[in-house]
């Protein structure tokens, strides 16, 4: 009789993996799956952001490796990074731990932010897309990327040709999906008509912040990503810490936060509303039985245009703690209480949705020349 060998290797790379699922204690099957926008992927209601592998969060190189496989073995099945994360030892990172692994993933990075003094080393232009992929193909040591997105928008540069040079990737099999992460709701719209109208490949996800304290995007952003189709994996669900609690007290010493008071709001008038805010969901959080990180995470997967919350780990406590938040499920009377605490459509701190409209940013985009 003639042996499927190939059957065979299947077969065994399925027990495997559930037998480090059951090692785990995981074979409650707890994750779920939902549509990453009009892909025909399907992804995990957690992704695992990987911006605290490397110097900008945690050193230890084989401990980065092993939260991986234990997102893996809990049923994460999206791993996100980005070519800036501490200028790609992340993406170096992610590549090592998904040797043997990596049919299992929808693996997702970015580019756009400077990687080097050098002024075409950064943005959107074709030049720059086209020798960051083969950079970010080397590190993550892959020929795919599946999902190839668009760090921030670019000013200074078409998205036709943005648009154009990740269509070629697309279609040279390089890269499987395309998007984009904290664009405004009227470049999202742009890019669609775009694509539409050159017979471009069309942005299928955006990364935009979302958290309790941070609903801006409701009233834009989420709405235009539903009516066009377009996946949703948010980032900052904890609102860099704030939503963990840990900062009820003050800044947690030689923390992030106690060297950067301004980037994590330690000060002003926007502490004290997002230390009130805090407090008020903590009871929320007691009242329905659950920890704050659980409550912060079910409210952003409890909106119909969110597919995926990114967690950004810096230890295992705290992949462990983020972890729970995958089958948590919020009842009306529980959003309604966080309605009451921070109302839709609300940014506590405006700066926190890290998009600035150049005509804001700059004054002579805003006064006619000689008057």
């Amino acid at each position: 009789m003639e042996i499927d060998t190939a059957k065979h290797v299947a077969i065994l790379e399925y027990l495997e993996r559930h037998l480090r699922r059951a090692a785990a204690g995981l074979t409650g099957g707890g994750m779920e799956y939902r549509p990453l926008g009009r892909t025909g992927m399907h992804a995990s209601v957690l992704t695992l952001g990987t911006m605290m592998f490397g110097a900008w969060g945690n050193r230890d190189a084989d401990e980065c490796v092993a939260m991986t496989h234990a997102a893996l073995d809990a049923g994460v099945n999206v791993v996100d990074t980005a070519d800036v994360y501490d200028f790609g030892t992340s993406e170096e990172i992610v590549g090592r731990a998904l040797q043997g692994r990596r049919d299992d993933v929808i693996l997702a990075t970015k580019f756009h932010n400077p990687m080097g003094d050098d002024p075409n080393r950064r943005g959107n232009s074709r030049r720059w897309i086209m020798r960051a992929v083969e950079d970010s193909l080397r590190r993550l040591r892959t020929d795919r990327i599946d999902l190839y997105q668009v760090h921030r928008p670019d000013p200074h540069t078409d998205l036709d040709e943005t648009l154009g040079a990740l269509s070629d990737l697309v279609h040279q099999g390089k890269v499987r999906a395309i998007g984009t992460s904290t664009f405004p709701a009227e470049m999202l719209v742009e890019a669609q008509w775009v694509s539409e109208r050159r017979g471009r490949e069309r942005f299928t996800t955006e990364q935009p912040p979302y958290s309790i304290l941070v609903r801006g995007i409701e009233a834009d952003v989420l709405p235009v990503c539903e009516r066009h189709g377009i996946g949703v994996l948010v980032w900052a669900p904890l609102n860099g810490g704030w939503l963990t609690g840990k900062y009820l007290d003050g800044a947690p010493p030689s923390s992030r936060a106690e060297r950067e008071p301004d980037h994590f709001d330690f000060g002003g008038p926007v502490h004290e509303r997002k230390l009130a805010a805090v407090r008020a969901l903590q009871a929320v959080a007691d009242e329905a039985g659950l920890p704050l990180v659980d409550l912060a995470h079910g409210f952003v997967l409890s909106h119909p245009a969110v597919t995926s919350a990114i967690i950004g780990p810096r230890t295992p406590e705290q992949l462990r703690s983020a972890l729970r938040g995958a089958d948590v499920r919020l009842g009306d009377d529980v959003l309604d209480a966080i309605d009451r605490v921070v109302p839709p459509g609300v940014d506590l701190n405006p700066a926190d949705r890290q998009y600035t409209p150049p005509a804001l940013a700059d004054a002579r985009l805003r006064r006619r020349a000689g008057r």
